[in-house]
């Protein structure tokens, strides 16, 4: 699987964006001028808790997720009404509010997950992110991530 990080961004992004109930999705949330605004162990636990946060859960479930420095990947299901762009943005307005400040460049990147796709290979590929990126040298070292398989 390409890094979804590296994907190109912007408006082509929202071309043919569709929300499907029940359907999964691998969502890249990235910060404004990919500042590291989640360095701090505080902001990136503020970016955790948002995941969980009453108004979110109700549109989506949280499957698998990693709060990087500069990014959050999301692996979600959404609801029977939920909508994509609507989770989405209302995520990133509970981040942005609890941290009060501005964090989120516009629009993000998502992967409507295929049903021959697994879930928890997907999973398996963005928990093992800060591996990737030199953050850690093993997934428990990092504290920034979960997966409801665990």
């Amino acid at each position: 699987m390409d890094d979804p990080a590296k994907q190109p961004h912007g408006k082509n992004l929202r071309k043919g964006r569709v929300s499907l109930p029940n359907h999964a999705y691998l969502v890249t949330i990235v910060t404004a001028s990919r500042k590291p605004a989640f360095i701090s162990f505080a902001a990136a636990r503020a970016a955790v808790r948002c995941l969980h946060d009453k108004d979110v859960v109700r549109h989506a479930q949280t499957l698998a997720y990693v709060v990087m420095p500069d990014h959050v990947h999301w692996l979600l299901q959404l609801g029977e009404e939920g909508n994509l762009s609507e989770t989405v943005r209302l995520y990133k307005t509970r981040v942005s509010l609890l941290l009060r400040q501005q964090i989120w460049q516009r629009g993000f990147h998502d992967h409507a997950v295929r049903s021959d796709e697994d879930l928890r290979d997907i999973a398996r590929y963005i928990i093992a992110n800060p591996l990737r990126s030199g953050l850690a040298s093993s997934v428990g070292e990092y504290p920034h991530w979960d997966a409801i398989w665990l």
